[in-house]
């Protein structure tokens, strides 16, 4: 009975032992995967962060984008404004220019083009009313 005694308490032992390193090996693991865990929730929490300065950027940036379109708009018709004056301003000159050339180059002088009515222009001018403008002589 004692042989048998003994070879209980080793088979238990050696079953301790076995029991004890399995229980090591899953206490490692639980703590390994704990770790993991924090890792995680400590990524989400930098990524969470960083989108949320994205966010923050993008909207500063629609901001900075909307400006700079009303500022485009606004020059746009300063220059289409600047392009028409720039346009009669020529036409000004061009016209004056040809009436210094009548008196002082006479060669240089273009006469205006004479302007034939049409029959309800010359029923409108013969009522009263003034003909239609005429195009400057270009010079």
């Amino acid at each position: 009975e004692q042989l048998d005694d003994d070879s209980k308490k080793e088979y238990c032992g050696l079953q301790f032992d076995h029991t004890d390193d399995s229980k090591k090996a899953l206490e490692r693991q639980i703590a390994d995967e704990e770790a993991a865990i924090a890792d995680a929730k400590e990524g989400i929490k930098t990524l969470t962060e960083e989108i949320s300065a994205l966010e923050a950027g993008i909207i500063a940036l629609d901001k900075s984008v909307a400006q700079a379109t009303e500022q485009r708009k606004a020059e746009n018709v300063e220059y289409k404004e600047l392009m028409a004056s720039d346009s009669a301003a020529k036409e000004v000159l061009g016209f004056a220019k040809n009436r210094l050339n009548k008196f002082y180059n006479p060669k240089l002088y273009k006469e205006a083009p004479k302007q034939e009515l049409s029959a309800e222009d010359r029923i409108f001018v013969s009522n009263g009313g003034t003909p239609p403008p005429t195009e400057a002589p270009g010079g």
